[in-house]
């Protein structure tokens, strides 16, 4: 049924597409100058609107279509590469505003003084895990340190994550006994009610050794819920490394997502740029990106990953 609503989609929206053109077409024919800007808007929009749907097109994997777990960690370099990890957050939670699809923060570890050490946030949307696939692996931030009394200039990283929403499946099996669920209470914020009831949640996957916390629900089981998404996530993403090592003679060099594997920098001070090392794509206007403005950095990763391919 899922697959059935996801093609009825697909054929609405070239429907749609099809039903803009016969109507610019019409208005080209009643044009007599009066209607131009009109028709130069519409087609603007058109043609943003396939171009949109082209890049759609590449994400033909099996889960690209659907929701993702994205992780995010803060690398060696204390409160620098904290806060770093802090600015990354935002700037998906942004871009995911942006494309108006839903997240919810499932783990959130502060930072001592700013930014943070860790966070997982679920984001639900199409394609949600198709695009953000792209942004697997190290990026680095240089910058003059705001919390450097001598104001020098920093390196700092930060490790993202991504692992598609796996639901209750035969692809991945978590019997009872093969877990040990903790019950605790939770040490963020959430209310009186979430700080008070044993409502934090942490399982531990005795044979990978996986630990996942949760508690940033306001019940018990909620938060088991969304740990036990993660946890399915992370042992598939196992599965599928093992996989891809299994047949690595034969496809090539197969990279982990771990520390080393530097996919972009971002570079405020001495100039400023944001240049995804895969792509060469480069920007000089570090702020929007830092806002959210990651579609034409994705984009081109997604054509040159199609290319590949």
């Amino acid at each position: 049924m899922k697959k059935i609503a996801s093609l009825e989609r697909d054929i609405d929206a070239w429907q749609s597409v099809e039903n803009e053109i016969d109507a610019l077409t019409s208005l080209l024919e009643l044009d007599d100058g009066s209607l131009t800007d009109e028709i130069s808007t519409q087609l603007e929009a058109l043609e943003k609107d396939l171009s949109r749907k082209e890049i759609d097109l590449l994400l033909s994997g099996e889960y690209d279509e659907g929701n993702a777990l994205l992780t995010i960690h803060a690398g060696a370099g204390g409160t620098d590469s904290q806060d770093w990890a802090g600015m990354l957050e935002r700037m998906y939670l942004r871009w995911a505003e942006s494309q108006a699809y839903k997240t919810d923060i499932l783990e959130r570890s502060p930072g001592e003084e700013y930014g943070l050490k860790s966070v997982t946030i679920s984001v639900e949307g199409r394609f949600a895990y198709g695009y953000l696939s792209r942004e697997i692996g190290v990026h680095r931030l240089v910058r003059l340190s705001p919390f450097d009394s001598a104001h020098r200039r920093h390196t700092s990283f930060a490790l993202v994550e991504v692992l598609p929403e796996i639901e209750d499946n035969d692809e991945v099996i978590i019997k009872p006994e093969d877990i040990s669920i903790e019950v605790y209470k939770s040490s963020g914020a959430g209310g009186q009610n979430v700080q008070k009831n044993m409502t934090a949640v942490r399982i531990i996957h005795h044979e990978t050794g996986i630990v996942v916390t949760c508690q940033n629900e306001r019940s018990q089981t909620q938060n088991k819920e969304s740990a036990m998404k993660v946890l399915r996530s992370r042992l598939f993403r196992l599965q599928e490394e093992a996989r891809a090592d299994a047949v690595s003679d034969l496809k090539g060099e197969f990279k982990k997502m771990e520390w080393g594997n530097q996919i972009r920098s971002y570079v405020l001070h001495p100039y400023q740029m944001v240049k995804d090392h895969r792509t060469d794509y480069e920007t000089g206007n570090t702020q929007a990106v830092l806002d959210g403005d990651l579609n034409a950095i994705i984009e081109a990763s997604l054509r040159q990953k199609a290319q590949l391919n």
